[in-house]
């Protein structure tokens, strides 16, 4: 009997001690993970989307509007005239845009939506008073696009990121692909003959084995973290602090979502070794995503004036430093059997024609891509070694990764790629992307050199052709600048000056003509005073009195 509670009492110590392991190993993997999260409220989404919703809506009033960072009444005066003769500009300038724009803007949600969030939510209100922007464009010529009251602007909005090689390039992919599907019509679930072209351009391009059309770009990628999962077995995705793939939940888990946080997404800290360790230790992970673009501010989202409270914007991009870390993911993902998938939907051939896996040297498992490929027609495309592509188990019939869209390849939207891709192959379009970065570097530099010479405190900074506006002077009025650049004839998309994307069709004259608009329309805002700025002005302070000013309106101002 003695024997047998022995027995019994080592089994429950056995067990005790097996319990405490588990716990152990259990707090060790939530502790590197933790530790693999960047630090900032992008790396922690339940806590920003908390943050997010406590956040009260309110609107600066008269006063209150032009003296926000402190500057004295005579500098608000300024301001104010400024505001007025800016609106009353772009009105008597557009008045037909502004019209149609005004009687759209209830019937689409869309365009309420960036209409609401183009600057900071305070400035709002009395912004909207003053100065509207037209969301119409009649047409585009070159680098140009021209308003239905026949203004011309200078085209930096890059029709998110579509426009590669100028509109003309692809009026001219359309118009051709519709003549070569004309016959066959949008006959759909079959494939016109030119499909079989596509995918092996697609293929030799990409450098995988099969290829697979979808609709949009959000819809490739949906595509291709299914088929990490099918093939894998397991449910978690890795994203990196900031980086777009689209609008569902798994790969958008943050503000701007209503539902939670996914527990088989995992958020984590771009460039940095701790990463490393977690996909090296846990043995849940699908797959990898990456987006290109994040090169050039990691762990940030994309920049947009609506957040735009201070001058802290930055961008960082290290080609040297982002491909060595792209190598090293590389391997993790091959030691554990994880699908590494580069989402190329929005950078797409802009760094090479080879993508961004030529660019940087890295080959992913599965790539998708979208915007530019359909030559200007909607698209969404995945491109894999056939391990991850293939949909089916001969082994186990009953289990299939079925994905399947009306308009998946649809005729006129093939012809069209393949007209686009046929371009790509041209010496003449080669040669344009082996200058392409020695070009738009000068470019850069050009720029840059001339606002300094201005003493203006703007800079711009970027990866190729894509392009973000800096600021060296603290200011809570930076966001004010898009509007100086619609006033001065240069387009912006709703992100304001966020974001500029240039295309190669772009001649060294247009380009003379564009930094003359951009430095004169830096010259006038610094002229009405938006760029005031005393000695106890900082970035730090501007965010310190906008968190108290928070803090009061959240709780005095409802007491």
């Amino acid at each position: 009997m003695e024997s047998l509670n022995g027995i019994q009492s080592g089994m429950a110590l056995t067990a005790t001690a097996l319990a405490g392991l588990v716990l152990v190993n259990k707090l060790h993997t939530r502790l590197q993970l933790s530790m693999a999260k960047h630090p900032s409220l992008g790396g922690h989404l339940r806590m920003a989307k908390k943050v997010a919703a406590w956040i009260p809506g309110y609107s600066y009033n008269d006063t209150q509007w032009f003296v926000a960072d402190g500057a004295p009444a005579q500098i608000g005066q300024q301001r104010k005239l400024a505001i007025e003769h800016m609106g009353h500009h772009l009105q008597s300038k557009s008045p037909q845009t502004l019209a149609m724009s005004a009687e759209l803007k209830p019937l689409i949600s869309d365009l309420q939506l960036i209409s609401e969030y183009r600057i900071p939510f305070q400035f709002r209100e009395l912004m909207q008073q003053h100065i509207r922007l037209g969301s119409f464009w009649r047409e585009s010529d070159g680098c140009y696009l021209t308003d239905m009251d026949g203004n011309r602007f200078f085209d930096v909005t890059g029709s998110y990121g579509v426009n590669l090689f100028g509109m003309d390039f692809y009026k001219k992919c359309i118009a051709q692909g519709v003549e070569l599907a004309e016959k066959l019509g949008p006959v759909l679930g079959s494939y016109h003959p030119c499909v079989l072209d596509n995918a092996k351009q697609l293929c030799e391009l990409s450098g995988m084995q099969e290829v697979s059309f979808h609709m949009s770009g959000t819809e490739a990628v949906m595509q291709a973290v299914r088929l990490a999962r099918y093939h894998t077995g397991k449910k978690k995705l890795v994203r990196f602090t900031g980086a777009y793939h689209g609008w569902w939940d798994d790969v958008q888990p943050g503000p701007g979502n209503p539902m939670p946080p996914s527990s088989h997404t995992l958020t984590l800290n771009d460039m940095h070794p701790n990463t490393l360790r977690v996909l090296r230790r846990r043995n849940d992970i699908a797959c990898v995503l990456i987006n290109p673009l994040q090169a050039m501010h990691p762990n940030k989202a994309a920049p947009t004036d609506s957040t735009l409270v201070d001058s802290s914007r930055q961008v960082h991009y290290d080609k040297g430093a982002y491909s060595a870390w792209l190598q090293q993911l590389r391997q993790v993902c091959t030691e554990k059997g994880i699908a590494l998938i580069m989402d190329e939907v929005f950078m797409g051939f802009r760094l090479a024609p080879g993508g961004a896996q030529e660019y940087f040297n890295v080959k992913a498992d599965m790539v998708t891509y979208g915007k530019t490929l359909g030559g200007g027609l909607p698209v969404g495309v995945i491109c894999g070694l056939s391990k991850w592509m293939r949909r089916f188990k001969t082994e186990k019939p009953g289990e299939l990764c079925f994905a399947r869209g009306t308009f998946n390849a649809h005729p006129y939207v093939m012809a069209t790629m393949n007209v686009f891709l046929n371009t790509l192959k041209t010496p003449e379009t080669q040669e344009i992307y082996a200058q392409a970065s020695q070009r738009w570097a000068v470019r850069m530099g050009t720029l840059n050199r001339r606002l300094a010479q201005a003493d203006l405190p703007v800079q711009v900074a970027g990866m190729e052709t894509v392009w973000s506006i800096l600021y060296s002077t603290p200011s809570r009025y930076n966001w004010m600048f898009q509007f100086y650049l619609r006033h001065q004839g240069i387009a912006l998309s709703w992100v304001g000056s966020g974001r500029m994307i240039f295309n190669f069709a772009i001649e060294d004259n247009d380009f003379e003509i564009f930094m003359q608009r951009f430095v004169k329309a830096a010259e006038l805002m610094r002229n009405d005073g938006w760029w005031w700025v005393d000695a106890q002005l900082s970035n730090r302070h501007i965010r310190q009195s906008i968190f108290k000013e928070i803090l009061k309106r959240k709780y005095l101002t409802a007491q």
